[in-house]
């Protein structure tokens, strides 16, 4: 206890240069979590996805459909548990800017390979019968105030026309990591819709979700699937949820490289701050330090002295950045609204902060206390004049 007061006291000396200090290393803590937030965000759908689902698609591109009469032939594949699909709608709510997924799907077969989704039994069936119902995630109706029996209108950009849907479900997600900003409708509601436009392409869909019996077999059952479809006019391409996940994110590698780039430079920059703070604080006790050593005390506690300061100074100024962390992040994730379906600080950050800090405030004192330890006892008492 008298070490830590000893300490204490030591770092608060000059208040100004610590406290300064100290915001340098609560902006720095704070801005490495939230940058690390960002990256996990961007991964979150590839960490949610499960390894017992594949997804099928065109194997020229997602903007080319697959004819519907595939499913059957799919489900017929040995370890298949079941067949269902989706098409991107891309509709727009009031503005642009009120970006979030929506998907026409097959939601008896849709819902039953993805449990994650949860919803009530009411829900589910009035979902079931309402051609013109919908389902939102529990994220989205919170934002947009939505709640069931609402009505939602949107402006079709792929399909075009002006579209109408009751929200007859609000699922929530089985655990943090599950998106609850998603609407899901009636895919047969968007055929009859192209059908009657344009009296053709109506029996088509955008991808294929397969669920598996055994996720160990994924590449085997996706070959087979490839395989049926192989030098048909429409080839497939089936890889796990998370490969098809890793694809979207691949797209933009180059900003998650400097995201996270900067991310460390942060560090290295308030570690090199650190550190001159710590060896402007040596300089200074150079007779002090000195005096310690005549009167016996050995090189390694005089260290102690000084890298236990400047530890006390970065896990301090780290943990208030680490606090500061969840506001941060929470207003990040307001003003970006559904572009991160999930955005939330992981016990993986704050242990990535929580080291960031001990290694800034272990580097940064680490050359001025080797340097103190070895201090010539003579010259350093000279200093006192």
């Amino acid at each position: 206890m008298f070490i830590f007061r000893l300490l204490l006291k030591n770092a608060f000396r000059h208040r100004l240069r610590t406290a300064l200090t100290m915001v340098g290393l609560v902006v720095a803590i704070g801005a490495f979590g939230l940058l690390r937030t960002i990256v996990d965000a961007w991964y979150a759908g590839v960490d949610a996805s499960s390894s017992a689902r594949l997804v099928t698609r065109s194997s020229i591109s997602l903007t080319f459909p697959l004819p519907l009469n595939y499913a059957d032939r799919i489900k017929a594949v040995e370890g298949v548990k079941g067949v269902s699909w989706a098409n991107w709608f891309g509709g727009i709510y009031i503005a642009e800017r009120n970006f979030f997924p929506q998907f026409a799907v097959d939601p008896p077969t849709y819902l039953a390979l993805y449990p994650e989704f949860v919803l009530s039994e009411d829900e589910r069936q009035a979902f079931f019968r309402d051609r013109q119902g919908c389902i939102v995630g529990r994220k989205l109706a919170r934002k947009y105030g939505w709640k069931l029996g609402d009505t939602i209108a949107m402006r079709g950009t792929i399909y075009p026309g002006n579209w109408r849907f009751t929200i007859r479900g609000i699922y929530a997600g089985i655990d943090a990591t599950t998106d609850e900003q998603q609407m899901l409708f009636h895919w047969k509601r968007l055929a009859e819709s192209i059908r009657a436009r344009a009296g053709r392409n109506a029996d088509f869909v955008g991808v294929y979700i397969v669920g598996l019996r055994d996720a160990d077999q994924a590449p085997v059952v996706a070959q087979h699937i490839d395989a049926l479809f192989k030098n048909s006019l429409a080839e497939t391409l089936s890889e796990t949820e998370k490969a098809f996940q890793l694809s979207f994110v691949s797209m933009s590698e180059a900003i998650l490289v400097a995201v996270q780039a900067v991310s460390f430079i942060i560090i290295v920059i308030i570690m090199a701050v650190m550190a001159n703070t710590m060896t402007m604080t040596a300089r200074e006790r150079l007779a002090e330090y000195a005096t310690l050593k005549a009167l016996g005390f050995t090189p390694g506690f005089i260290s102690k002295l000084l890298l236990g300061e400047s530890l006390l100074i970065a896990v301090i100024g780290g943990g208030i950045g680490m606090a500061l962390t969840y506001p941060l992040a929470k207003a990040f994730g307001s003003a970006v609204g559904t572009f991160f379906p999930v955005f939330q600080v992981s016990g993986t950050t704050m242990v990535w902060q929580m080291l960031a800090s001990v290694m800034v405030g272990a580097v940064a004192a680490a050359w001025p206390a080797w340097k103190m330890s070895h201090i010539d006892i003579v010259q350093g008492l000279n200093h006192v004049a």
